[in-house]
């Protein structure tokens, strides 16, 4: 890859160090296993979670004799990922073999791409924000290529005292290998873009994004120059599962290179792991550099090739991806950028919302989901495919507030009964006598009693009218808060004397 700088450097992201400002310089190369029922060139199971070397095949585990044969799914899977980062799908790519020895790679070579992928150059915007203003800073990220490999075995050295054991169960497993452009210039963009590839990738339903089960990892390139210099010597954070990681990995190999260059030394090109429980990352091994792999076309693989019918067919079919959804929030429903960005991130976020939307104010219902679901799941430790409250239940809430049945008040006490105990929200409502009072009989003798009971704040009203609120305060309490508010605010008014 010839790395090209396109950005400015801009000093709010400017890493301050004893003898001056530094820039960080990142980049990163996402494994994200493709989501198929079966391997990339065998027929063995991808389930997770099954019993160790129960989901090996003749081929993952390297036989003599065995060929391996391209899963067509897999290669969809890849050439959809590539539409949906806007990038270039090659309908010609070459299968190489990258040779190292390890105890977990049974042939002894990997089966990847090399200088042929089957996806080129494309981009992700990411946004950072909001600021103070409530504006964002839409960033855009060169992709370099994607291709397609697959995965090694896994060694474990914690089941012997003195042997590793090795699961295959992962051998031959379909990843698409994104790499970035370097591009990126913190932490806090770092964070965005892997955040930002994981939604569209989960919106394509090309890979789960499941990080903690392995299926979505990170390579993260980091180095350090001074602003507007040359690249440095750059290393590789091997397999950071966590987004937040991925940050604090940045945050602390950042200051660990600028550490050494303000001391006279040098950067030694290598590949490290990051500690989170230390939280520092250390070194693993030298880099190795193409060269070292010994790549050579497959020759149990002809070259990959399909036509432009192929790749019409995969676009015709995709899915509303986020900044498409996130434009159309905004339009066509008029939310704000920071609700919408909120909405969009997980696609079954998106989708609860425009099941709570349909047919009703966008606004009101994108206020109850990011405010009120997304607060209540975010306590009690649920996601939003474990909600105990349906889209159903949250619009029939919505419904009632705008029947006037209940009042905002009543409605918040309605959701807290509904996430703990669920049913039907107007039967609740009806059983429990939660009904908002509309009598403005009812409302106004309420109102005349506070009134009467309190001649001294009726004095500090006349003398300061924007205390009226407190006999409101006084009159919802007083009906156990059933009472339309707007009546007894304009009722508190016209008793006072205080004029619109």
């Amino acid at each position: 890859m010839t790395l090209v700088d396109v950005r400015t450097p801009d000093p709010k992201r400017f890493i301050p160090g004893a003898t001056g400002d530094w820039e960080v310089i990142i980049g990163m190369e996402v494994h994200a296993q493709v989501l198929s029922q079966s391997k990339l060139f065998s027929g063995a199971s991808t389930e997770f979670g099954k019993p160790a070397n129960s989901n090996v095949s003749l081929v993952d585990a390297a036989m003599p004799g065995m060929l391996p044969v391209i899963n067509e799914e897999c290669v969809r899977q890849a050439v959809r990922t590539g539409l949906g980062l806007k990038a270039q799908i090659n309908k010609r790519s070459v299968f190489d073999r990258k040779n190292y020895f390890y105890p977990d790679l049974p042939q002894g070579y990997q089966i990847s791409q090399f200088k042929d992928p089957i996806v080129g150059e494309g981009q992700i915007v990411i946004s950072l924000g909001p600021d103070r203003q409530g504006n964002f800073e839409d960033i855009e990220i060169g992709i370099e290529r994607l291709h397609l490999e697959q995965d090694a075995g896994k060694s474990m050295h914690d089941q012997h005292a003195t042997m590793s054991y090795v699961d295959l169960n992962r051998s031959g497993v379909a990843l698409m290998e994104i790499v970035s452009k370097p591009d990126m210039r913190s932490s806090d963009e770092a964070k965005a873009y892997m955040t930002k590839l994981r939604s569209i990738v989960r919106y394509l339903g090309t890979c789960d994004g499941n990080m903690d089960e392995g299926s979505m990892r990170a390579d993260v390139n980091v180095s350090v120059r001074r602003p507007g210099e040359a690249f440095g010597t750059r290393c590789e954070i091997k397999n950071v599962n966590s987004i937040r990681f991925i940050g604090q990995a940045i945050e602390y190999e950042a200051r660990r290179q600028i550490g050494i260059l303000e001391d006279g030394g040098s950067i030694d090109q290598e590949t490290r792991l990051f500690d989170p429980n230390k939280g520092e990352t250390r070194s693993m091994r030298s880099k190795e550099d193409a060269h070292d792999y010994r790549y050579f076309p497959d020759p149990d693989l002809l070259p990959l090739e399909f036509d432009d019918a192929f790749v019409a067919e995969l676009e015709q079919h995709l899915p509303e991806l986020p900044d498409d959804k996130k434009t159309r929030f905004v339009r066509e429903l008029g939310l704000s950028v920071y609700d919408a960005s909120v909405l969009v991130s997980e696609k079954a976020i998106a989708d609860y919302f425009e099941a709570v939307a349909e047919g009703r104010d966008g606004k009101i219902a994108a206020n109850w989901v990011i405010n009120d679901l997304l607060g209540a799941l975010n306590k009690i430790g649920k996601d939003i495919e474990e909600t105990p409250v349906s889209p159903a239940q949250l619009g029939a809430i919505i419904d009632l507030i705008k029947a006037e049945t209940i009042s905002g008040k009543i409605a918040k006490d309605l959701f807290e009964i509904v996430l703990a105990e669920g049913g039907d929200p107007a039967e609740i409502v009806e059983t429990r006598g939660m009904k908002q009072v509309t009598d403005t009989g009812a409302i106004e003798k309420a109102v005349d009693e506070i009134i009467a009971a309190n001649p001294d704040q009726v004095a500090k009203v006349q003398a300061k009218p924007t205390l009226a609120g407190w006999f409101v305060g006084q009159v919802m309490k007083a009906t156990g808060g059933k009472a339309n508010p707007q009546a007894v605010q304009a009722l508190v008014k016209a008793k006072l004397g205080i004029e619109e």
